[in-house]
């Protein structure tokens, strides 16, 4: 059984940074295809990145290109979700989730294909 718990969450000012730490347990992260998504009141749950299994593939929505990196360490059985020069757009709750996935580069974009979820942290950027 795989699961997952975010931290990191919290309130911080435009342009500020914080660092989202998802903590994996019952399977290694580097067997995962891992993703970040978050939800706004009122909208949908979107993915704002994933990384494939092997660390080779990255994807990013965007509005966080250039200013998000996803990465793991397996090591420390832990997915991490930097978060740089924070826009007030960018509030919402966070979610870490995993997927499997046979080959090594393959990445989801869709909530559907991730079968484990954390419960979320909330991230309020202040204008």
């Amino acid at each position: 059984q795989v699961q997952l718990v975010e931290s990191g969450g919290g309130l911080v000012q435009t342009g500020g940074s914080l660092r989202l730490s998802c903590a994996v347990s019952g399977r290694t992260v580097s067997s995962l295809v891992m993703g970040w998504f978050r939800q706004a009141p009122g909208k949908e749950r979107e993915l704002v990145a994933t990384r494939s299994k092997n660390g080779e593939v990255t994807s990013y929505r965007d509005s966080v290109r250039g200013r998000f990196i996803i990465s793991g360490d397996s090591a420390k059985g832990t997915e991490y979700l930097q978060m740089n020069s924070l826009k007030p757009e960018d509030t919402a709750v966070y979610y870490c989730a995993a997927g499997a996935a046979v080959l090594g580069g393959t990445i989801y974009n869709t909530p559907r294909n991730y079968i484990y979820w954390g419960q979320g942290t909330q991230v309020t950027v202040s204008s």
